[in-house]
């Protein structure tokens, strides 16, 4: 089984330095995948809220091919990018990922 991560980490470093200014700029809309409750982003909030998933889905066939839950890596920044959420956009945390 062949795992493709297409991570963005650099992208968000040179980004930060901006999200102030484009706080009122958001132009990307994400729904949650349980009850379909939408709410727009900015760019780099949804680059962060997308790197979420990818690397839920990456974390969760790790630990099934290694027969353990939990052992991928992958989790700490699933936690780091959730946690951004909770910190700079509360509302869309509580929208999209509570």
């Amino acid at each position: 089984m062949v795992i493709t991560m297409v991570y963005m980490s650099s992208v968000i470093v040179i980004e930060r330095y901006n999200m102030t200014e484009q706080t009122n700029n958001k132009t990307e809309e994400r729904k949650n995948r349980f009850s379909g409750e939408s709410i727009k982003l900015t760019k780099e909030e949804s680059i962060i809220h997308d790197r979420i998933f990818i690397n839920e889905l990456a974390a969760t066939l790790e630990d099934k091919a290694a027969g353990v839950d939990g052992t991928s890596k992958l989790w700490d920044k699933v936690r780091k990018d959730i946690n951004y959420f909770r910190q700079h956009n509360a509302e869309a945390y509580m929208v999209l990922l509570d």
